[in-house]
């Protein structure tokens, strides 16, 4: 066999292989360093492979090879080409809309060492939401957040860490023991149109490292306790918001998002992601809706933390 010829079959046996993982990626175990978590996080730059292999393809002059790529551009557009398009309602999002029929909810994962935690709070109170979901509220930083949203949102859990606003009554608030600290809390929040549960949670951190991988134990068992309570729920109504520390690809926080729809993947533009503020390249910050539709999904811009706002507006 030709040299070229085989460097040319080399390259499309490596398409097919990008696309098989692609497309089996719920297949990938986890074991003992969590592989299959950590593909799914970063899933939608998988398709970085593809470029690579179209040039190696070009470079061989290998017409197998440059067929053999469309195998994984079939799997990553059928993956994910619908979420590239635009599916937010025409003028559905903003304030504007967070009364009548509309109930819109933002969820942030505030940093506690946002160096000016008054700023964030003025840019989320901006947003016109009816709740807002606050995460990784520190201690010094809680009565700057009461302070500054106290006017547009005179009802609040007392939580800790994590706390729910709103514009409207909240019933029923409680923390949920998912972690043996407060990540998260329930509440009924009593709109025009009727009651809805809403959650705010933050689940626990993951971290990647030489020895141990990715590292998702305790997230994995905290999502658990809080796929529970989400079962449990006797409301219709329900959002699930906060920062999961994982993607809506990933497999293992199924007993979660299996029970909801993600409002991006209904009404969002784009991937939506959040993390990191300054180069967002994965969405771990989610908002989870069952009970009603979703009209849009958005980012907000940044704000001092390490995360960028999540917001959506759902129709009761």
């Amino acid at each position: 066999m030709p040299i070229g010829r085989g460097r040319g079959l080399l390259i499309a046996v490596g398409a097919v292989c990008a696309a098989l993982t692609m497309a089996l990626h719920t297949w990938i175990p986890n074991g003992a360093v969590n592989l299959g978590s950590l593909f799914q996080t970063f899933l939608p730059w998988a398709g970085l492979s593809i470029p690579a292999l179209l040039v190696a393809a070009a470079v061989r002059r290998s017409r197998l090879a440059a067929l053999a790529v469309l195998a994984p551009v079939t799997v990553w557009g059928c993956l994910f080409g619908g979420t590239l398009t635009d599916k937010r309602s025409e003028g559905s999002e903003g304030s504007e809309r967070s009364g009548g029929g509309h109930f819109t909810v933002v969820s942030h994962n505030v940093d506690e060492d946002n160096p000016d935690p008054a700023r964030t709070a003025r840019v989320l109170a901006a947003s016109g939401a009816d709740v807002l979901a606050l995460e990784e509220l520190s201690s010094k930083a809680t009565p700057v957040y009461e302070r500054e949203l106290a006017a547009g949102y005179p009802y609040r859990s007392d939580t800790v860490g994590v706390r729910l606003w709103s514009k409207h009554p909240l019933n029923g608030v409680e923390a949920l023991p998912i972690m043996p600290w407060t990540r998260a809390v329930r509440a009924t929040v009593e709109t025009p149109g009727g009651p809805v549960a809403v959650f705010a949670t933050h689940l626990a951190s993951v971290r990647v490292t030489p020895d141990a991988g990715f590292t998702t134990a305790r997230r994995n068992d905290a999502a658990r306790k809080l796929a529970a309570a989400v079962r449990a729920e006797p409301l219709a109504r329900v959002v699930v918001m906060g920062d999961f520390n994982g993607t809506t690809d990933d497999a293992a926080l199924r007993p979660v998002t299996s029970q909801l729809a993600s409002a991006q993947r209904e009404a969002g533009a784009g991937f939506g992601f959040t993390w990191p503020a300054a180069f967002p390249m994965v969405r771990i910050d989610q908002i989870l809706v069952k009970g009603m539709s979703t009209t849009s999904s958005w980012t907000l811009p940044a704000t001092g933390s390490d995360h960028l706002p999540v917001a959506a507006s759902l129709r009761l």
